[in-house]
């Protein structure tokens, strides 16, 4: 039976990526034979990415658009784009198509042969997205097993498989990029059967990744405390 997925995708000032990321989805989406929808999440742009957005929901009633009123970053424009999901699967990725979604099937079938709840991938390397966020990515990993004790390698990697019947199943309150490791950790508390799988990293060509800012370090730092405190 041909799978059922939603391919959930936040942008932020992302034009240069609007038409790409979503044509690769309905390539992968269609060769698959699945049941599928595209769901944008314009999180308050302002370039065009929420027109360019709109002109290909027009096109193709398979793509839904979400439009943020206010930027609601990662966490929350993830969350507002889930809760339109409507298909059995879900994958969540970026507009710069870290990892190419022709692993998609791959995912699907690992996923379904495990009997797992969430798939979450890696990076083979990361050597190419500079010395900096790599070592920044590191750390960040480290933490989180340290603190929480989560043995997943590529914690905030952008490319994440889950079944949407978890969403029931847990309340995920994070509004920034701790959303990822949020998400992760609520799973495994739920009982969910967690899975890794490995993937090439094609860095972005165009624009700047936001993830790395000191801000948003900051604000994963905040919301990773009052996470622990929550737990205590």
């Amino acid at each position: 039976m041909p799978p059922s997925v939603s391919v959930v995708i936040p942008m932020y000032d992302e034009e240069a990526y609007v038409a790409r990321a979503v044509s690769a989805a309905r390539d992968v989406l269609e060769g698959m034979g699945a049941d599928w929808e595209v769901v944008v999440v314009d999180d308050a742009s302002h370039d065009r990415t929420g027109a360019l957005a709109d002109a290909l929901a027009r096109a193709d009633p398979r793509v839904q658009v979400v439009h943020n009123p206010v930027n609601r970053r990662l966490g929350g424009s993830l969350r507002a784009g889930w809760a339109r999901a409507t298909k059995d699967l879900v994958l969540y990725t970026d507009a710069d198509l870290p990892a190419d979604l022709g692993e998609l099937p791959r995912a699907v079938h690992l996923l379904e042969y495990q009997q797992a709840d969430l798939l979450a991938a890696y990076r083979f390397d990361r050597t190419s997205e500079g010395l900096r966020r790599a070592a920044m990515a590191f750390a960040y990993n480290l933490l989180v097993r340290a603190v929480f004790g989560l043995p997943v390698r590529d914690v905030n990697f952008a490319f994440k498989l889950f079944r949407r019947s978890l969403l029931e199943r847990i309340a995920l309150t994070s509004e920034g990029s701790f959303i990822d490791a949020e998400l992760l950790l609520r799973a495994r508390d739920a009982g969910a059967h967690v899975i890794q799988m490995g993937v090439d990293y094609f860095p972005r060509r165009h624009g700047a990744s936001k993830l790395s800012s000191p801000a948003v370090v900051r604000d994963i730092l905040r919301e990773m405390a009052r996470y622990w405190s929550q737990r205590r």
